[in-house]
């Protein structure tokens, strides 16, 4: 990370919180701020200051890929359960990206389109452009989450999905494109608030959903379903980072690193200009 980014760290968020062998998601606290030093406050200055560095990395990646077709993108993979932060994500992280070089994405339950059509297909359809970053809230793995939880697929195709990511997801990093894939973890305490929050406040009710309160019955089989996604997807080119979401400031923080370890990766440059610089001064003061 660079210099502002790095001011209330005291760790490399990147390696604190990549998922490796022996990983247990049991054991990561959802309270935790993992590599941070400083308090709520300072996460919030050191936040806006990473959005600047967000800005401008974003601006010379969308502006390079207008001369060059083969212009790296990056891909943010966002995972929860309900309540966890992802648009709180997309907003204060993702947002002081210029929206002309960001593609987001909201996965729904597939149509019947979709259904006809191999779980990765709407996936594909819906890949950033050279020069992008694209944003998944939700994505393919909702076919192994969901789909392991509510049995919506037999066991053996369950299985088969796992190596059908694995090769996706490699395909997409050979071409270029970083993954960056975030579970934000929260507890169940946590998620009972905020949705307790939700049924309190009438400018939040079109948040709830009475579906929640089912899904939040299958907790543990959902973590087992986590579990095993990360021990088969989680590879060295495409890494899985679980990030404590309880304190949402310091997920918001902790995402914004990892995009930024994404960003520097690419270092991109302002295109040089394909006209003579001096010549059009002359002609746009004649003008």
């Amino acid at each position: 990370m660079t210099a502002k980014s790095q001011q209330g760290w005291t760790g490399d968020p990147a390696e604190l919180l990549r998922v490796g062998e022996g990983f247990r998601l049991a054991d990561v606290d959802p309270d935790a701020t993992p590599g941070y030093g400083g308090k709520k406050s300072d996460g919030r200055a050191d936040l806006a200051a990473g959005a600047d560095e967000v800005g401008d990395l974003q601006e010379r990646l969308f502006a390079t890929s207008r001369e060059d077709a083969a212009t790296p993108s990056v891909l943010l993979v966002l995972q929860a359960m309900d309540t966890a932060g992802k648009g709180g994500i997309v907003r204060h992280v993702v947002g002081a990206a210029d929206p002309q070089g960001v593609h987001l994405v909201a996965f729904k339950k597939p149509t019947d389109a979709e259904l006809a059509h191999d779980f990765l297909w709407r996936i594909e359809r819906e890949l950033p452009p050279a020069g992008f970053i694209g944003v998944f809230d939700r994505s393919h793995y909702e076919d192994v989450l969901i789909g392991r939880v509510r049995e919506l697929a037999r066991p053996a195709e369950i299985e088969r999905r796992y190596g059908a990511i694995v090769d996706f997801e490699k395909r997409l990093t050979d071409a270029g494109t970083r993954v960056v894939k975030v579970m934000l973890h929260i507890s169940p305490q946590e998620q009972k608030a905020r949705l307790t929050e939700r049924l309190e406040r009438p400018d939040k009710h079109w948040k709830y959903h009475p579906g929640d309160v089912d899904e939040r019955l299958l907790w543990p089989q959902y973590m087992d379903a986590y579990q095993t996604a990360f021990e088969r997807t989680s590879t060295q080119d495409a890494p899985w980072f679980v990030v404590p979401a309880n304190a949402k400031w310091y997920a918001r923080l902790a995402v914004q690193a990892l995009l930024l370890d994404a960003l520097e990766d690419i270092d991109p440059q302002w295109p040089v200009a394909t006209f003579d610089v001096a010549q059009e001064k002359e002609r746009l003061a004649a003008s």
